[in-house]
């Protein structure tokens, strides 16, 4: 550690002054948390040594883990040259422009220009300003409607927020009155007796029906992840997404896929939409475009847009302070390269995430698994009390909290949503290292069934 402060003053000092993002705040005061202070590979470590297998990348983000010298290097590097520079008043720097050619070259071929955020959340703020001033320059200013999901998740602030379908989120703020939602397509919790395909069918004609009530000339654009990452690693089933593209392209409905969890090869493809052959409009990035080391986020934008917006005229009211800031940038830049020239992507797809997701199948024996779901490197683990009925071992979610809890403690970092575990390891992890991760997390799930007095 970097300080003389002990541990327990550190957690004294936490405690008392700081806030933390999604927790209660009250319950954190009194108990407080783990201090972590360092990390290598896959692995962090809290401040009393304590090791533990990052099954979550940071929070979905370290794709490449914690121990990448060339963008260290590169951040360092950028530090000493220019630590930072705006991008208004036609100025621009060398970072930027590499980062968004480099973008260009690894996303679909529809993309060409880039607009540089700090977040996935201003990201989509972001989305919502574009959207609004090209169907402006469009002559359609009655296009304004947006339509997004129940579960998504799609930031924090209060027009992402808005955007999301977290429901804990819109009782404790007021959001845009212009956002609507549809259900999610999440056949394990709400298919009842339909198949998968008839599930999802059936959820994704219900755009359509949203888009007939309110009027296809108001409605602007529906925004969705490829997979649900926050909601709990939702995998849409195969008949959803093209219902979804041929209502998107028969409406005029502009497209805009979040891709900051799904990017950057975590659904065995850079992007999630090229795994599902999406086509979007407006792509948000994040996360792991820095792989989690900088804060750097964005909008690629599709020759569409930009084709009205570059030749409309006008100034486009809308920047941020740190867009594009160029330690950022060459983060992001050395997190491509690194991506691009050692194949990591590719031999993840080929190797680690077949391994994962098959080694994660073998829990689905287990007396209180309902459903192991994923795709690439995430997935899902659902905890029922019957396997038949879908009955829940606990009410609020209260087993699935169990077995975080008992998987922490047992070494292994994942998380839960609902009642599911769900988990997003690094795309650098070896097979051996996918078998200690589930190794770990069926020795919690064992605590967790003899908790609730399950055989």
């Amino acid at each position: 550690m970097n300080s003389t402060a002990s541990t327990p003053r550190l957690r004294q000092l936490d405690r008392s002054h700081h806030l933390h993002p999604f927790t209660d705040l009250h319950d954190y005061a009194e108990k407080g948390g783990r201090i972590f202070s360092r990390a290598e590979h896959i692995y962090i470590y809290d401040s009393e040594g304590h090791r533990m297998l990052d099954g979550m990348s940071g929070l979905w983000c370290c794709n490449l883990g914690y121990s990448q010298e060339r963008i260290m290097d590169a951040i360092t590097h950028q530090l000493h040259q220019l630590p930072f520079y705006n991008n208004f008043f036609k100025c621009s720097n060398q970072p930027a422009v590499e980062l968004a050619q480099a973008l260009v070259e690894v996303t679909p071929p529809q993309f060409n220009h880039v607009f540089f955020t700090n977040s996935g959340s201003e990201a989509n703020d972001t989305n919502l300003r574009l959207v609004q001033r090209y169907y402006d320059l469009l002559d359609r200013p009655g296009k304004k409607l947006i339509i997004s999901r129940k579960n998504a998740y799609h930031g924090s602030t209060i027009a992402a927020g808005s955007l999301g379908g977290m429901s804990a989120m819109h009782k404790q703020t007021r959001g845009l009155d212009y956002v609507h939602h549809i259900e999610q397509p999440h056949w394990f919790e709400e298919g009842g007796d339909l198949s998968p395909d008839e599930f999802g069918i059936r959820v994704a004609r219900q755009l359509e029906e949203k888009i007939d009530e309110l009027g296809e000339d108001n409605v602007a654009a529906f925004i969705a992840e490829p997979v649900q990452g926050a909601g709990g690693v939702i995998i849409p089933p195969d008949s959803y997404w093209p219902e979804i593209k041929r209502i998107c392209s028969q409406r005029d409905i502009l497209f805009i896929a979040d891709e900051v969890i799904c990017g950057f090869g975590r659904t065995g493809r850079w992007f999630g939409s090229e795994t599902y052959d999406l086509q979007p409009d407006l792509m948000t990035f994040a996360k792991a475009v820095t792989n989690g080391y900088i804060p750097l986020g964005g909008v690629m934008v599709s020759d569409k847009l930009t084709d009205v917006l570059l030749a409309g005229g006008g100034e486009f009211a809308h920047g941020l302070t740190y867009s594009g800031h160029p330690v950022a940038c060459a983060a992001g830049l050395a997190t491509l390269q690194v991506l691009r020239e050692g194949g990591i992507i590719e031999r993840a797809a080929s190797e680690i995430a077949p391994h994962f997701q098959s080694r994660l199948r073998e829990l689905e024996d287990h007396p209180i698994v309902g459903e192991v779901r994923g795709r690439g490197m995430f997935a899902a683990v659902e905890l029922v009390r019957d396997k038949a009925s879908r009955q829940r071992l606990a009410p609020e979610s209260e087993a699935a909290i169990f077995c975080r809890d008992a998987a922490n403690e047992g070494g292994l970092m994942v998380r839960q949503t609902g009642n599911a575990m769900i988990m997003a390891p690094p795309l650098v992890c070896n097979t051996a290292e996918i078998d200690d991760l589930v190794e770990l997390l069926g020795r919690a799930l064992d605590r967790t069934a003899a908790h609730y007095g399950i055989a």
